[in-house]
């Protein structure tokens, strides 16, 4: 039997087709995205025939929640289990409160593949390789219950959880254009990060979109040799490729990209490679998040020290560019993409999972 799709991968004007009188749609996605309905039956305003007609055409919730963790810095992650029972992860990241204000930011980190196929060699995610694109509703439905689930409103979205999102381009963006809308989240566009690992012809693609999302480049590497012994992406869209669609993106789109670079010890870490990366920011007047490298179980590599990462940080910052250090969240719930769904396969999944649906 061919699955029902789920209501969350519907725009305003499609569900409207399927409804007797528009502003019936306006109802359902009223209960969906403000009032977090859980079944059909529920939206008590709407006739019970109509309400039959959606509950035999569409599911509602396209993730069930089956664990979460709290980190000491208050980020939370959230392991989620499809219908098909793959199981994916999100994570809530709330902004570092200042010193006087509490900061009332809260970002979403959202998954778009069960898996990955670009086996960063440094990344929990892809060590089991691909399974699927995820859909538009199982985009969108993370988003949906991490608000439920953790009772904050969400402000941001990073979509730089498990996969390549430029990898499930049609999916992610239908997500994005459902997360944007005034009738579903309502985060604004410029709210939104896309992380690529450097799909040179999707982010020429992306350059012509009309949403204005972010751009976020998952570098690693300031050198072919260097990129290509930690992503292998590398030997298909080298460096050059990947800085001239970088070009393409930053003169069509007139925006700020922002590199995104994990500082791995004896790998990454030198100051030539500090130099050479300051030196591609500053042309293309980027920024740079650097990150000092979250241990994977499992993996050889570890992280610099912390005067190694604040002297490579000045070192860019010397070339005239926004550089920030970042602070790691979530280290003690393994916060790292992909660690968490890992470690509950390789131990056979809670007794509370959700059945098949």
């Amino acid at each position: 039997m061919t699955a029902k799709p789920d209501i969350k991968s519907l725009y305003r004007d499609e569900l409207a087709k399927l409804c007797d009188q528009p502003y019936r749609a306006d109802q359902v996605l009223q209960w969906v995205y403000q009032k977090n309905a859980d079944s059909f039956a529920g939206m008590s305003n709407m006739p019970a025939a109509l309400r039959e007609q959606l509950a035999a055409q569409f599911e509602l919730n396209a993730v069930h929640s089956v664990h979460t963790r709290n980190a000491s810095d208050t980020t939370e992650k959230f392991l989620f289990q499809l219908r098909d029972r793959s199981l994916i992860e999100t994570v809530l990241i709330p902004a570092t409160p200042g010193l006087t204000t509490q900061s009332d930011r809260h970002t979403v980190c959202i998954s778009t593949q069960v898996g990955c196929a670009y086996g960063c060699k440094f990344c929990a995610s892809g060590l089991e390789g691909v399974k699927r694109n995820l859909t538009a509703a199982e985009i969108v439905d993370q988003v949906v219950h991490v608000q439920r689930l953790s009772g904050e409103r969400v402000s941001n979205i990073v979509v730089m959880g498990m996969g390549e999102p430029l990898a499930n381009y049609d999916n992610v963006l239908r997500a994005l254009r459902i997360i944007n809308a005034g009738w579903a989240l309502g985060i604004g566009a410029r709210k939104m990060t896309i992380s690529t690992v450097g799909l040179a012809p999707r982010i020429r693609q992306l350059a012509d979109e009309p949403m204005q999302i972010r751009l976020a480049i998952s570098l690693h590497g300031a050198t072919d040799d260097v990129r290509s012994q930690i992503m292998p992406v590398n030997k298909k869209h080298p460096l050059q490729e990947l800085l001239d669609a970088c070009d393409y993106y930053v003169n069509t789109r007139q925006r700020i990209l922002t590199f995104e670079y994990i500082l791995i010890e004896g790998v990454n870490d030198s100051l030539d490679q500090a130099h050479k990366l300051g030196a591609i920011a500053r042309r293309l007047r980027a920024k740079v998040n650097l990150i000092p490298y979250n241990p994977v179980d499992g993996l050889q590599w570890r992280r610099p020290g912390r005067d190694r990462c604040k002297m490579f940080a000045h070192t860019l910052k010397s070339h005239g560019i926004t550089a920030t250090l970042r602070t790691e969240k979530g280290t003690d719930i393994n916060a790292a993409c992909g660690q968490l769904r890992l470690q509950r396969q390789n131990v056979g999944m809670p007794e509370h999972t959700v059945a098949d649906q």
